[in-house]
């Protein structure tokens, strides 16, 4: 779908809540939530008050001393709760949010909790013995409670909502319009500033195979207003016919404005009519012997053919719709998304979103598809593998989201049938693959337990490293990991702040990365009392089937001396139910002949080939790498501060010589030391001290 920035309708906001506090937000901890938080999506329950997932398995027993308790706190929001729409949430005593959902009759909604004969499942029962609030807001339709919910649900990810675990953006060609040479682009976020945009694609990937092709074959600039405006030549891709070098007038202003427009035809779906005219082009210039001009029509065709095969199936009849599949097995769902656009495919991504085995496929996708439109534009046409109760609903909120008109369908027949069962497919291939990814980690973590003696398998391992170069720009960094592999969205970098810190002490900087940490998650909710250390062996699990909050395992990189240190910063401070595990490099830092210790234990020797060491070596690698990527992102926003300045032996004139040359530091850090050698001014020893400055390895 391509179109012009522009702001979309805004949710229409909900009216004062009759109950609870007003809709705000509640506050949350930085250090436990994500910058890229994971959206819970909920599956919601018919007018006639049936709940959000059937008894189809046995409730298992529950205390009735909390379940009376959560049946009369429910009892008492029916007696205040409207008649009308809206969005009710259940909190339990620490005021946390366990669900979140929406009814036409709220009234009518919450009564269906409070039965207490009721054959309910054994989610549903623990979710109403642990309440003790219902917070209600009304809104003036269902569309409205549909919107509202699944954006309280995006932010506050209720435990006993579906949850769907990646929710990144997706990624945009821009071919702007606020230059007289317009740039063509790769483009994530608020589509603010002016120009076409095109998408969205499923991945980074696709967008950047993308753009080179269209580059080869419509010869746009991809460089920026600034390195445009300081060319004095062409640059490389002009001459490897990857642009038609407007910087420097090798182009007149009507003809890459023409060159501007084929490529909006092809991106809009008119690629059969730009093939055509650049076939007929190419003939022409054949007929009057110009081989040269004709060999760049070839070469352009070649291109826009190239992305068209990269691109798999291309529906004949569909020109602008998102497919979903759903495939449910061994107790995972996985949901497999395409994306059609001006008739072409632009790629594909799978979604496992958690849900217990009582939730069925069509549950999952309509709880799925609200969150999943939360922060996205929908497309006019969705096609589902499985027929959804709330179709109708969706397709009415999807519509005032977007302005304009949505239609979700479920296919019986012809091409949109056939697109549905492909997707099927790469569903049910993605969820085989993601079996086999989480029996090998399972395997990988009960060999830990078996090779370090761990008092249980450890659920959450948390790994820490620490980057600098010569104490400057230092950060720390925490990696997660669990059963399903890496938790992305747990990850969080530390910049240190200690005043008075010796540069390049490591264990000061471990020191106040875990301090840091761990007091954070030590510091009592307000109004609840100090918790004994003693106590903190029982915090140390989640108390579902959650993702926990606590480590079981915690990673350092470094020997022995490292880890006496962490373990005197986890005795102040209480923590003696975490196990403690470092890693010292090997020889000459060979991978594979690693030592790991651990306390009051010998060293630990493994095999080379040991799958665990393996597994070690992995998580390690992943601290080291997320690390060093903060540091380089931390230390590059330094340099664009202070320009050039600190590199020894650059003074104004050398300055203004690189920056006339080169047009931004940004091409500056990329040169090489031949080309900053060509700089007029800038010496041999000099370029080596500028290339040196900008690629120096952090440690």
């Amino acid at each position: 779908m391509d179109h012009d920035s522009a702001d979309h309708p805004k949710t229409p906001a909900p009216q004062k809540a009759r109950r609870g506090s007003k809709p705000d937000l509640p506050p949350q901890d930085p250090a436990l939530l994500s910058d890229d938080v994971d959206p819970a999506v909920s599956t919601d329950e018919d007018d006639e008050g049936r709940l959000p997932d059937t008894p189809d398995e046995p409730a298992e027993p529950i205390g009735e001393g909390p379940l009376a308790v959560g049946h009369a706190a429910i009892e008492n929001a029916v007696r205040l709760a409207p008649t009308s729409p809206g969005v009710y949430r259940m909190l339990n005593v620490a005021h946390d949010v366990l669900y979140v959902g929406k009814a036409k009759n709220v009234r009518k909604r919450l009564s269906s909790y409070a039965r207490v004969n009721a054959p309910l499942p054994a989610r549903i029962l623990r979710m109403i013995a642990a309440t003790v609030t219902v917070e209600i807001i009304s809104t003036s339709t269902e569309t409205e409670a549909l919107l509202l919910e699944a954006n309280l649900i995006k932010q506050l990810r209720p435990r006993f909502n579906v949850q769907l675990r990646d929710d990144k953006s997706f990624p945009y060609i821009l071919i702007t319009g606020d230059h007289w040479a317009p740039q063509i682009l790769k483009h994530r976020g608020a589509q603010s500033r002016p120009g076409r945009y095109f998408g969205p694609f499923a991945s980074a990937g696709a967008v950047g195979r993308t753009i080179t092709a269209l580059q080869r074959a419509f010869l746009i600039r991809s460089c920026t207003d600034g390195f445009f405006e300081s060319r004095t030549r062409p640059c490389l891709l002009y001459q490897i016919r990857r642009c038609s070098g407007p910087c420097t007038g090798e182009i007149d202003f009507p003809g890459y404005t023409e060159l501007v427009r084929e490529a909006n035809d092809f991106l809009s779906g008119r690629s059969h009519l730009v093939k055509k005219e650049l076939a007929g082009e190419m003939e022409k210039a054949s007929a009057e012997l110009e081989f040269e001009t004709a060999a760049l029509y070839r070469d352009r065709l070649a291109a826009l053919s190239a992305i068209q095969s990269q691109q798999g199936i291309n529906p004949r009849t569909v020109e602008e719709a998102d497919v979903f599949a759903i495939h449910q097995e061994g107790g995972y769902s996985c949901v497999e998304v395409f994306f059609f656009r001006t008739g072409q495919n632009w790629g594909n991504r799978a979604y496992f979103p958690r849900a217990e085995k009582s939730f069925t496929p069509e549950e999952v996708l309509a709880s799925f598809l609200a969150q999943f439109y939360d922060d996205k534009p929908p497309p006019k046409l969705i096609l589902l593998s499985h027929e959804i109760e709330e179709s109708a609903l969706l397709a009415d909120a999807l519509s005032v989201k977007a302005g304009h008109k949505v239609e979700v369908s479920t296919p019986k027949r012809g091409e949109k049938k056939e697109l549905i069962t492909h997707a099927l497919t790469n569903a049910r291939e993605a969820l085989g693959r993601k079996l086999a990814d989480t029996a090998t980690q399972g395997r990988l973590l009960e060999g830990m337990v078996t090779t370090l003696a761990l008092p249980h398998t450890p659920k959450r391992i948390e790994v820490y490293d620490n980057s600098h170069i010569q104490g400057t720009n230092a950060v720390g960094a925490m990696i997660v990991a669990g059963p399903d592999g890496f938790i992305k969205n747990q990850y969080r970098k530390f910049n240190i702040k200690s005043e008075g810190l010796t540069p390049g002490d490591d264990y000061a900087m471990m020191r106040e990365v875990l301090e840091r940490r761990f007091k954070r998650l030590l510091k009592p909710a307000d109004g609840d009392a100090a918790k004994p250390k003693a106590d903190l062996k029982t915090d140390l699990k989640a108390d579902d089937d959650s993702f926990p909050q606590w480590p079981d395992l915690v990673i350092i990189d470094g020997g022995r001396g490292q880890l006496n240190a962490v373990r005197e910063i986890f005795e102040n401070l209480g923590l003696t139910q975490v196990s403690l595990l470092a890693v010292a490099k090997g020889p000459d830092r060979d991978a594979g002949r690693e030592t790991l210790f651990m306390p009051d234990r010998e060293a630990i020797k493994l095999e080379p080939r040991d799958p665990v060491l393996y597994f070690i070596q992995r998580l390690r690698d992943e601290a080291h790498r997320f690390v060093i990527g903060s540091h380089r992102k931390l230390r590059k926003k330094d340099i664009r501060e202070a320009g050039l300045q600190e590199i020894p032996g650059i003074g104004p004139s050398r300055k203004r010589a690189l920056l006339h040359h080169f047009g931004t530091l940004k091409e500056i850090e990329r040169a090489s030391i031949a080309d900053l050698g060509k700089v007029p001014g800038v010496s041999a020893e000099s370029a080596r001290k500028i290339f040196e400055f900008f690629h120096a390895q952090p440690g």
